[in-house]
């Protein structure tokens, strides 16, 4: 049975089914492009397969006329051909309003915070039987996680990327800082002096710690800040701010959203900018789903870009 399975080829399927509807050797190698010698020779092997003539001569001279057996394939086999059809078209269409995949984006607290706000109403609006997960990357296995198709995109720092993986800049953002609306200092332009004095809110992604970069550019001109509060989320970090005395330093497009009960405020001193850049396994770059969860992630990304 496997055997007689793998004689047969698209090519042969086709021909039958193209000489089942003109049942004319002329005709039907004119609709597969092909030559009448080389459909003559497809149908000799098919009749040596199904055992059958599956064409004799019309009576008239011209054209042919399918045997019962023939007659008795060709309901079957439109429906194969049909579902290969489809079987072929699944990897190379993608209906966003049908679909019912599952999209998996690792990225760090940063930027989920930034993009999953806009990014989720936006896929379930266009693609509402889907779904979306924002899961913790794992930095040491990011590019076999992609590779195995466990995760679909990595969102992070371009040093966080493995070698092989395609890439592009999503955006760059500049770091702000923030106290409570109606913070006992008033809403001037925080001072240096007035940065260092306060207790400040610091987000530690990997837990537990009190110093980071703002820290570490204070250092460069002899200065330093009291942090009191060091969190590793990201999403509590506003609930704190707002009930509070502390100020904090975030990215700009994370804390503008809360800027009804935030005052927001350049930093007293130089803060470099940062750059988030998502990345792919190069075997997802020609897939329709992917290709459009790309670009959807880049619509989000650059909207946000001032």
């Amino acid at each position: 049975m496997s055997q007689r399975i793998s004689d047969f080829d698209v090519g042969m399927l086709l021909t039958l089914d193209a000489l089942l509807r003109d049942l004319n050797v002329t005709h039907a190698a004119a609709r597969l492009n092909i030559t009448q010698s080389a459909l003559s020779a497809r149908l000799t092997r098919l009749r040596q397969l199904l055992n059958d003539p599956l064409f004799i001569p019309a009576a008239s001279g011209r054209g042919m006329i399918a045997t019962p057996h023939a007659i008795a394939l060709q309901p079957e086999l439109a429906r194969l051909i049909e579902r290969f059809a489809d079987f072929v078209n699944t990897a190379h269409l993608f209906a966003p309003a049908t679909s019912r995949r599952v999209f998996r984006i690792a990225a760090t607290d940063n930027p989920a915070a930034i993009l999953a706000p806009d990014l989720i109403p936006l896929i379930t609006s266009l693609a509402p039987e889907a779904r979306i997960a924002f899961t913790l990357p794992d930095k040491a296995r990011i590019a076999d996680h992609l590779e195995q198709g466990e995760i679909d995109l990595f969102v992070g720092a371009a040093e966080d990327a493995a070698p092989g993986l395609i890439g592009s800049s999503l955006f760059e953002d500049t770091f702000v800082t923030a106290q409570r609306r109606g913070h006992p200092r008033g809403n001037a332009p925080l001072t240096l002096d007035e940065f260092c004095t306060f207790d400040h809110l610091l987000i530690s992604t990997s837990g537990g710690h009190f110093s980071g970069m703002i820290d570490t550019a204070l250092a460069e001109i002899g200065r330093e800040r009291k942090v009191s509060i060091s969190i590793q989320s990201y999403a509590l970090a506003p609930m704190v701010i707002v009930s509070s005395d502390c100020i904090c330093t975030l990215p700009r497009r994370f804390l503008q959203r809360f800027d009804h009960v935030l005052d927001i405020f350049a930093p007293p001193l130089p803060v470099p900018k940062f750059s988030m850049n998502v990345f792919w396994h190069p075997r997802m770059r020609a897939d329709p789903a992917h290709m459009w969860l790309r670009q959807q992630v880049m619509q989000v990304a650059r909207a946000g870009v001032e």
